[in-house]
């Protein structure tokens, strides 16, 4: 588990100048660009980011997961509050869930063991003892449903607490205000 380090109230820390708006909204359009450009294919036939489709992230994160441009943002967050195994955790699982051989299965849920719930793992996820426990049982015959009382409990931490401080963000804030003043301009 990652310890958080509480810092002091510093009340200009909350005070934004007119340089700290523009450093982000240049940050903002900074990272527009970068999604836009992990996304978009030569072709030209991928969809691009719009107001429309960032807003929709706000009504569930479900909507936002399904989201490529919305995944790869609440990554972003995640990683920059050092909380990304969640994200990390449930993708892993839903890539699982598509595993048809036995034999890959089986070294698969091993390697999700010792990467996420196993005590004290690189990337340990917060689960209680009981359903740690039922995965290691359920690992030694692996189906492709041994993950999903884990996965629902990081999905609901994800729910419950990553994401309202997701939509609260400066990324996710100064994405909505760029793209707001992009589709003003025409």
């Amino acid at each position: 588990m990652r310890s958080s380090i509480v810092e002091p109230l510093n009340t200009q820390r909350f005070i934004m100048d007119s340089d700290d708006r523009k450093r982000n909204k240049n940050i903002g359009k900074n990272f527009m660009c970068r999604l836009q450009c992990m996304f978009t294919h030569p072709s030209g036939s991928e969809s691009r980011l719009s107001l429309e489709d960032t807003q929709q992230w706000s009504q569930s994160l479900e909507r936002l997961l399904e989201s490529k441009y919305g995944l790869a943002t609440f990554r972003t967050f995640l990683k920059s509050e050092y909380s990304d195994e969640n994200i990390e955790f449930w993708l892993t699982c839903e890539d699982y869930k598509k595993i048809k051989s036995s034999f890959r299965m089986s070294s698969k849920a091993k390697k999700i063991y010792e990467q996420f719930i196993k005590a004290e793992s690189p990337k340990e996820i917060n689960i209680d003892y009981h359903t740690r426990e039922q995965i290691k049982r359920n690992i030694k015959t692996p189906t492709m449903h041994c993950f999903d009382d884990a996965q629902k409990i990081v999905y609901g931490l994800m729910e419950r607490d990553s994401y309202p401080r997701f939509l609260r963000s400066d990324i996710y804030r100064t994405l909505l205000e760029n793209l707001a003043a992009d589709a003003t301009k025409g």
